[in-house]
């Protein structure tokens, strides 16, 4: 069962998506966040039309020039623009808690204010790759769901919960009690990736592409995770750390696959 989508306290806003991969994403995974699709004249996709007609979204004609207008002179909109509210993609995080499986081990990465909206989608579409069930995002300090993060996670937007949360430590304090092993990605980190189990369920905290994990984060996490390296490297982007670790999470479960 998917968990229902949330609304409440996220700002309702509009934001414009392009090409035809994006948008067949959105309509045979999550329809109801569409809003509006442009179509060139010249696009003689059938099958994308007719999701468009199945699922009685409003349509209009893109004119020729209009699409720079809409999302830029250099982008490659493949005469495909479409609308969404990106609150629609949002589930919160008490609707969350009543579909998880605690039985199955579940694992979720959490955003400790990433900053950058291509990190932010590059690790959700990392979360989906590896099986996680989900991507908890807090309300502040933190890059929103924009065009950039949805485009980004080449469509795994679509398809994985992304959870809305407020306090990051608060968060993190639910999920102890409710059996997760706290788990922090850390350049310092006590324990070598290789080394840990995961025999339990993972919530993986992601800090700020500068200054990582808050201290008081870092407190409440059960273990601090470093990724081996060669010496002649200091450390990982954000988003390619993330991955590293859901890939090694995913070896110990293979059945997330």
């Amino acid at each position: 069962m998917r968990p229902k989508r949330h609304t409440k306290h996220i700002e309702k806003g509009k934001i414009y998506l392009y090409g035809k991969h994006a948008l067949m994403e959105a309509l045979q995974n999550a329809p109801r966040v569409i809003r509006k699709v442009f179509l060139a004249a010249e696009l003689r996709d059938t099958e994308l039309r007719a999701l468009l007609e199945k699922h009685q979204i409003p349509t209009a004609s893109l004119s020729p020039g209009k699409g720079k207008d809409l999302v830029g002179r250099d982008t490659a909109h493949q005469g495909v623009i479409f609308t969404m509210d990106p609150s629609t993609l949002l589930v919160s995080f008490h609707d969350f808690l009543q579909t998880l499986d605690m039985k199955k081990n579940p694992a979720v990465a959490i955003l400790g204010e990433v900053q950058d909206p291509h990190n932010v989608g590059a690790i959700i579409r990392s979360a989906a790759a590896f099986g996680l069930d989900a991507v908890l995002i807090p309300q502040h300090n933190q890059a929103p769901l924009t065009g950039t993060v949805v485009k980004t996670s080449a469509g795994m937007a679509f398809r994985i919960p992304l959870v809305t949360i407020g306090n990051v430590n608060n968060t993190l304090k639910v999920l102890k009690e409710k059996g997760f092993w706290i788990y922090g990605l850390a350049m310092d980190g006590t324990t070598t990736l290789g080394a840990e189990a995961f025999d339990a369920p993972a919530a993986f905290v992601i800090g700020n592409e500068g200054a990582g994990i808050r201290e008081k984060t870092i407190q409440s996490c059960d273990v601090t995770l470093s990724i081996p390296m060669h010496s002649r490297t200091e450390s990982l982007n954000a988003a390619v750390s993330a991955a590293v670790v859901f890939y090694e999470w995913s070896r110990k479960h293979p059945e997330a696959l």
